[in-house]
């Protein structure tokens, strides 16, 4: 409706400082004249400059758009802009009572072609709302994904009346405030507006009986135990959509989607990094020094792979598709000190010492 109303009551031509036979290379220029005057970036803590560069804006998003610039022009052509301002006019208003105008945003928006966007209707069906849980999985479950379920509790579809608000045996019936409108004219003055009937609450239906179980809402709050499936490699926060999972609708209306957060619980033995694991694996000094073959664990067995010669404390080895879905395994190795050493294995380290420094 704001949007509505602006393109009514702007003169967008005004606010760029242009005549309506401007063309396009004019609008366009004078909207970045003004624009670049007005930023607030030039004008900081000057708020009537902002609040101008938002009209610039608007006004230039209107009129430098060739289809929505013959729309604007085609309403003011046909009176419309005259008649919010004068009280006259054609094209989106009716006679109303006393010679007043009747303002329908419908009618207007079926005159432009769509211009302004259709207005909705107040009544007919509701979407359900939206829901959020949280999950709480162990490591291994998020690499390996899983089928679960989450409880919740919310709006189902009344079993005793199918949805539809009346008791059993009945249905609802047509409204006779509005007639199966939904709405009803509200006349004030020179203005008339259509507001939503109080009596079928914008409907258009009402129920004469209503039923016992749900007072005529047809839904009941209930809990739930719904089934969710966890895609592999998920991964901790990450917020998952069910659609059609959440409240159930009204009045037909669907229902609203089903959020999950999924909190993944450290690991013992794997760090993550996007898709790849990390583990850190000992390695005697020895091995580091003459190479060998390490084994380091993985999420479904473990794998063995060579280091080379010489390979410090601290060095990382990339082994290939042993990650989550298909990513690595970044394995760290780490060169231990044994904490006591007996005598044979003193007297050959300090051979080796004295070697080394010969």
């Amino acid at each position: 409706m704001a949007v509505q109303r602006e393109w009514l009551e702007k003169d967008y031509y005004r606010v760029l400082g242009v005549p309506a036979t401007a063309t396009e290379k004019d609008v366009t220029a004078a909207y970045r004249k003004l624009a670049k005057k007005l930023h607030p970036d030039a004008n900081p803590g000057d708020n009537t400059a902002e609040e101008r560069f938002k009209d610039v804006s608007a006004a230039y998003d209107v009129l430098g758009d060739p289809t929505k610039r013959k729309e604007y022009d085609e309403a003011r052509r046909l009176g419309v802009g005259a008649g919010m301002r004068s009280g006259g006019g054609s094209g989106g208003f009716g006679p109303g009572p006393s010679g007043g105008i009747k303002f329908d945003y419908t009618d207007l928006s079926d005159l432009l072609g769509g211009a302004f966007g259709r207005r909705k209707p107040t009544g007919g069906p509701k979407r359900g709302s939206d829901l959020d849980t949280e999950l709480h999985l162990s490591f291994a479950e998020a690499v390996a994904g899983l089928e679960t379920s989450v409880n919740i509790t919310s709006d189902v579809a009344c079993t005793m009346c199918t949805g539809t608000g009346a008791a059993p045996g009945t249905s609802p019936v047509i409204c006779g405030v509005c007639g199966s409108r939904g709405v009803i004219d509200d006349n004030q003055g020179m203005f008339g507006f259509s507001r939503p009937c109080a009596a079928c609450k914008g409907t258009g239906m009402r129920v004469e009986t209503p039923c016992p179980s749900c007072s005529g809402s047809g839904v009941v709050r209930k809990p739930r135990r719904i089934k969710v499936r966890i895609p592999a490699g998920v991964q901790d926060g990450k917020r998952l959509t069910y659609k059609h999972k959440g409240d159930a609708g009204r009045d037909g209306g669907q229902a609203g989607d089903l959020h999950v957060t999924v909190h993944v619980a450290p690991d013992g033995r794997f760090g993550r990094t996007g898709d790849d694991l990390t583990v850190t694996v000992p390695v005697s000094f020895p091995d580091a020094a003459l190479g060998a073959t390490v084994t380091a664990p993985t999420m479904d067995g473990s794998v063995r792979f060579p280091i080379p010669a010489g390979t410090r404390s601290g060095r990382t080895f990339r082994v290939r598709g042993k990650g989550v879905k298909g990513g690595d395994l970044r394995v760290t190795v780490e060169v231990t000190v044994p904490p006591s050493l007996t005598d044979e294995q003193r007297h050959l380290v300090e051979q080796l010492r004295d070697a080394m420094e010969a």
